[in-house]
């Protein structure tokens, strides 16, 4: 038997049609018995923080309580952010994602600032799902000292927990840089996800796909991934949410 993990992350940045479209498809998951991790950015850029009476808000801590599940996604996915450790004397190596390139110490400002936002709306998570799936070291080590027990980057899961469970499986998404969708980009994955989905089911018995709220408004990556999700559960895998994988760091949140 697998497991069936699916995300949707960037409807902070969203706007009324990208969260109708989110709760759609949240509808047709729970067709299926497949429950949703919503991965959470607290804030925009240049934006105001989520509150409390933010449907959006509410319409998450409904879905989690039943059943659903959340991830913290970053602070407000400032590409590249610029701390006092970035200096002349220090490299900029192209763009970097919020939390790819972070030292410890930046890297736990900005943790310490996005779990005061996310309390604030009356929504709490041990889990922690990097922004473009790539955490740094730093962010990583950074990561128990704000209580987070779970980390999701593009290769694994995994505890921050001394000696931790990993838990090894690419998430699959509807990146440009994706080598399946590369292959059959006229159809946009219609074909190429649900086989991909079946690969990983029997390789690692894991699948993972990560949709973000502007896929949502492509009706074919959509039903790609209706279909892929499909596919995975005919091959046996059961949906569930991230922080449900290990029993331990469930059992801490």
């Amino acid at each position: 038997m697998g497991t069936l993990l699916v995300s949707l992350s960037g409807l902070t940045d969203g706007d009324d049609a990208d969260r109708a479209r989110a709760v759609a498809f949240a509808v047709e998951l729970d067709r299926r018995g497949v429950p949703l991790t919503h991965l959470v950015q607290p804030r925009a850029a240049g934006a105001p923080p989520l509150r409390r009476a933010d449907d959006l808000v509410r319409w998450i801590a409904g879905r989690v309580g039943a059943g659903d599940d959340l991830l913290l996604h970053g602070y407000d996915h400032t590409a590249d952010p610029v701390g006092a450790w970035q200096n002349g004397s220090v490299p900029r190596i192209g763009r970097r994602t919020e939390f790819g390139a972070l030292p410890r110490h930046e890297a736990l400002l900005r943790l310490t600032a996005a779990r005061r936002v996310l309390t604030a709306t009356g929504l709490s998570t041990d889990g922690f799902a990097a922004p473009g799936w790539t955490a740094s070291a730093g962010t990583v080590a950074a990561l128990p000292e704000q209580g987070f027990t779970l980390c999701a980057d593009e290769t694994a899961i995994r505890s921050t927990l001394p000696g931790g469970p990993v838990l090894r499986a690419r998430v699959l998404t509807f990146r440009s840089s994706e080598p399946w969708l590369r292959a059959e980009p006229a159809a946009g994955g219609r074909r190429a996800l649900p086989a991909q989905a079946l690969r990983s089911v029997r390789r690692a018995g894991v699948v993972r796909i990560g949709l973000r709220a502007k896929d949502l408004r492509k009706p074919h990556r959509v039903g790609a991934a209706l279909e892929a999700i499909d596919a995975a559960r005919s091959a046996g895998a059961v949906g569930s949410v991230h922080r449900g994988l290990f029993p331990v760091v469930a059992a801490a949140a």
